[in-house]
């Protein structure tokens, strides 16, 4: 269908609580949370923060919770992270997530980056291997279609006209504490970043997940990175660029779906 679903859930429920664990790393203190069931054998689904925002993503985490331990990291300097030790490009965000998986040691995890830090997850599970079994890129970052600064505002404002009640009040604090120094070099050192030139090296699965009304990143890209990937499957699921807000369950049943293949399969060496 080509028309908007208005009608769609508009957040899932907020986690009734999460545990928060800071952690050093050589780039900064990083905040995570951590919600779900404690068994051994539920798998864990870590999730790393959006452009400078962080609050959004706790609803479809929450309801991926059911059946995984998820985990929302934040990079340094952003959301709720202590600063960073130097302004950060991508690869200095992914040395410090890596830094956080090594730290936190977890069985391999399903990797998540939503937006702009599908850039940085795949640095990660090009450089951890072992500790990646799956990756998820949803709502890639960025489309060479729009990988310049007037390109990029154009289209993200499009993208807004989405309704998203809620949204904006959930990340203006979270802008407000990067600060304007900060948010022109996340959005710079990711218009420079190619996500394109990284997921050939992934050796695990990837789920590339787009909102079919995403006007930021086009279904052409977001595919083409499903055919670079040497293990990569494509799914479209309702809503915008943050479908993860509008339609915070969307993303269950491809995300679990990856989960049963990746765990039948052989773990990446």
């Amino acid at each position: 269908m080509s028309t908007r679903d208005r009608s769609a859930p508009r957040s899932a429920p907020q986690p009734d609580g999460y545990l928060v664990r800071f952690t050093d790393t050589p780039q900064g203190r990083m905040r995570s949370r951590t919600l779900g069931p404690t068994r051994d054998e539920a798998p864990h689904v870590v999730a790393v923060q959006g452009m400078a925002v962080s609050e959004y993503l706790l609803p479809a985490l929450t309801a991926l919770s059911d059946r995984a331990r998820t985990h929302l990291v934040d990079l340094p300097g952003l959301a709720g992270s202590g600063p960073a030790t130097e302004l950060l490009d991508v690869p200095g965000y992914a040395a410090a997530v890596t830094a956080w998986l090594d730290a936190a040691d977890l069985p391999p995890v399903v990797l998540v980056g939503h937006s702009s830090s599908t850039q940085v997850v795949a640095r990660v599970a090009v450089e951890r291997p072992r500790r990646v079994r799956a990756l998820v890129l949803a709502s890639p970052t960025v489309d060479p279609a729009v990988r310049s600064w007037p390109r990029l505002i154009l289209q993200w404002r499009r993208d807004s006209r989405y309704p998203l009640p809620g949204l904006q009040q959930q990340h203006t604090p979270e802008w407000v504490r990067a600060g304007a120094r900060q948010l022109r070099n996340l959005v710079s050192v990711h218009l420079r970043d190619h996500l394109e030139d990284v997921i050939g090296a992934v050796r695990c699965p990837v789920l590339v997940l787009r909102g079919e009304h995403d006007e930021v990143s086009t279904e052409s890209w977001a595919r083409s990175l499903a055919d670079l990937a040497p293990e990569g499957r494509f799914e479209a699921v309702p809503g915008p660029h943050t479908f993860v807000w509008s339609h915070p369950a969307a993303w269950c049943t491809p995300i679990h779906d990856l989960i049963s293949r990746a765990w039948d399969a052989p773990a990446q060496g």
